[in-house]
């Protein structure tokens, strides 16, 4: 599929479909049948934050982790669990989720179908190069 990216010259609001972004394996320690999308980003002008899309097949997780950075969360598709080193809170979809920066956290795809999830975080999250 082509990537269509929808530009008018003097206007830098951009319009592109979510299907033609490349999706990559997550690649982190304690990660399973987790892909990521960027689907906007600073390599796309945006000055303070990230938009990804993340999906996780049935059974994929993301293990414990932490950043200094927050992640506000709308989960898109399916059920799992989200959770810290204290509790575990059953997600679905249309669930909002804000995790503040250095807090513990983890997602699981406990339901029998796709997990999927937008999750905005701060530009310096993006540890990214330009290719």
């Amino acid at each position: 599929m082509t990537l269509a990216i929808h530009r008018q010259e003097g206007v830098k609001m951009m319009v592109r479909n979510s299907d033609g972004i490349e999706r990559t394996p997550v690649k982190m320690d304690e990660v399973e049948g987790t892909y990521i999308q960027w689907l906007v980003s600073k390599f796309d002008g945006a000055p303070n934050f990230a938009m990804r899309r993340f999906t996780m097949e049935p059974g994929g997780r993301i293990g414990l982790h932490k950043h200094p950075w927050e992640h506000e969360i709308y989960i898109l598709k399916g059920s799992g669990s989200v959770y810290n080193d204290k509790k575990t809170v059953p997600i679905t979809a249309g669930d909002v989720i804000y995790i503040p920066g250095d807090e513990l956290h983890g997602y699981d795809n406990t339901g029998e179908g796709e997990l999927m999830f937008i999750c905005m975080v701060p530009n310096e999250a993006d540890q990214r190069s330009a290719s």
